[in-house]
């Protein structure tokens, strides 16, 4: 019966080897005569572990505020300022003005009386040759002179008496009724929300990965000589999956703008056509004419000294030169002139307004984004940490085991909950399985009973 379900070697036996992970020995190592040991499998070591899968994505939702409207007085001119035009008169003073008719004078004459006959240049040039110094005369001094009197004319002269100036008239502006429009509420840009598309999409999602166990075979097609009679099969376990639906966001949400025009209203308001003008008309200047004597041609003199003793070899001209001072002779006329010329003024008509209701955006309209946050669900599966091995394992076969021993591990595995059967001391097939479904379960090495195993059951061997 331990012959069909373990391999035992008894210090000398050989058995084959397997190929999986490191080769093993075909023999146990370091053995000892009495010893019993098995060719056991190590099985593969799994964890569970979670994996969370996007089920929904992410999306937004939009949430549209509409524009806050209130209405409002508003003034509307009808009729503009106006800036017209005053005229402003000329402002005039008379002032009264001395005009020189005769200019002051000295001059050289025969004698200090009155009406004496003057000197010319050629006396006064003959005195300066002769040694007088004639600039440094005093007046009402006299000398011997021979002269040609002076030659005088009147000439009229043309004075101005009243500047010219300018005189201003005001052409009043010009004004016609015309409708106006009037806008009573703004343009509004209106936001319509445009909700999410989400489609149903399949998503393959791993649960468990592929995986290869030691499963025992029987009815081998080749006879192989020296075989123990034990048949190990290395079976390829596909991978487990599990189909999810999850809905996926195809377009997010969004807005879209609606305009509403505006409102208007039609007034009748005043329209400047042609301002105000000024048109400016020339005075012209007042002039007076005057008669005044001016010299036309000086005397002509050749003199010598009087009054002075006469040396040899001068001669008497018979003719006397005295220095007469004659004052200017003047006139006062009174004329009126331009104190400030002709001017305009503008004078400030203020505009003309209308009060009238409107409506006025206080705030425009917006959207708000209200996230939605990603769904997920949470898979497990099983991922391999290890892969299955072979070793040798120190067991109990039929030269080390007693009933005793037997009867123990029935017990043992009967109180785990494994039915290993009746306790009667004898190893039997539904011992074996209790005890095979014991060391998978514990992560055990199967194949025999292990030391190993013994000591996770609570047996002293």
């Amino acid at each position: 019966m331990l012959t069909k379900f373990f391999t035992i070697a008894c210090s000398v036996a050989l058995t084959a080897s397997l190929a999986y992970g490191a080769e093993l020995s075909p023999v146990p190592e370091n053995a000892k005569p009495g010893e019993c040991y098995a060719k056991v499998l190590l099985p593969a070591k799994y964890e569970k572990r979670t994996k969370k899968v996007l089920v929904k994505e992410p999306a937004e939702k939009i949430k549209v505020v509409p524009p806050k409207i209130e209405w409002v007085e508003e003034k509307i001119e009808v009729k503009p300022e106006v800036k017209e035009i005053v005229p402003v008169p000329p402002k005039y003073k008379k002032v009264t003005e001395t005009i020189v008719v005769k200019p002051a004078e000295r001059k050289y004459t025969t004698s200090l009386k009155k009406n004496a006959a003057p000197v010319s240049k050629e006396i006064l040039s003959g005195a300066k040759s002769g040694g007088v110094k004639v600039d440094k005369m005093t007046p009402n001094t006299c000398y011997r002179e021979y002269y040609t009197p002076a030659k005088y004319k009147k000439v009229t002269q043309e004075i101005e008496v009243k500047q010219a100036s300018e005189k201003i008239e005001v052409i009043p502006p010009k004004f016609e009724w015309v409708e106006k429009k009037v806008m009573v509420r703004p343009p509004i840009k209106k936001l319509v929300p445009v909700p999410p598309k989400y489609e149903i999409v399949e998503e393959k999602v791993l649960v468990e990965p592929e995986k290869t166990v030691w499963k025992k075979g029987t009815d081998p097609a080749q006879k192989i000589a020296g075989a123990t009679g034990d048949i190990m099969c290395l079976v390829k376990v596909p991978a487990k999956y599990k189909v999810i639906k999850k809905k996926v966001l195809k377009s997010p949400a969004t807005t879209k703008v609606v305009e509403i025009p505006a409102e208007y209203k039609t007034i009748k308001v005043k329209k400047l056509v042609q301002p105000a003008q000024v048109k400016k008309i020339k005075i012209p200047a007042v002039r007076k004419k005057i008669t005044k004597t001016v010299l036309d041609s000086p005397p002509s003199f050749t003199w010598k000294m009087a009054g002075e003793p006469l040396e040899k070899g001068w001669a008497y001209t018979g003719h006397q030169i005295c220095l007469v001072e004659i004052p200017a002779k003047a006139v006062k006329i009174t004329k009126t002139v331009v104190e400030k010329p002709a001017s305009t003024k503008e004078v400030v008509v203020p505009a003309e307004y209308k009060t009238i209701k409107v409506a006025k955006v206080v705030e425009p309209a917006k959207e708000i984004k209200i996230p939605i946050p990603a769904q997920y669900i949470t898979v497990t599966k099983l991922e391999k940490v290890s892969e299955p091995t072979m070793k040798w394992q120190r067991i109990l076969c039929k030269t080390n085991m007693s009933p005793e021993i037997v009867a123990a591990l029935q017990e043992a595995l009967n109180k785990k909950g494994y039915n290993a059967g009746k306790v009667d001391g004898k190893l039997g097939r539904q011992t074996l399985t209790a005890l095979e479904r014991f060391q998978k379960d514990k992560g055990l090495a199967t194949g025999g009973i292990t030391y190993e195993t013994l000591q996770a059951l609570g047996i002293k061997f």
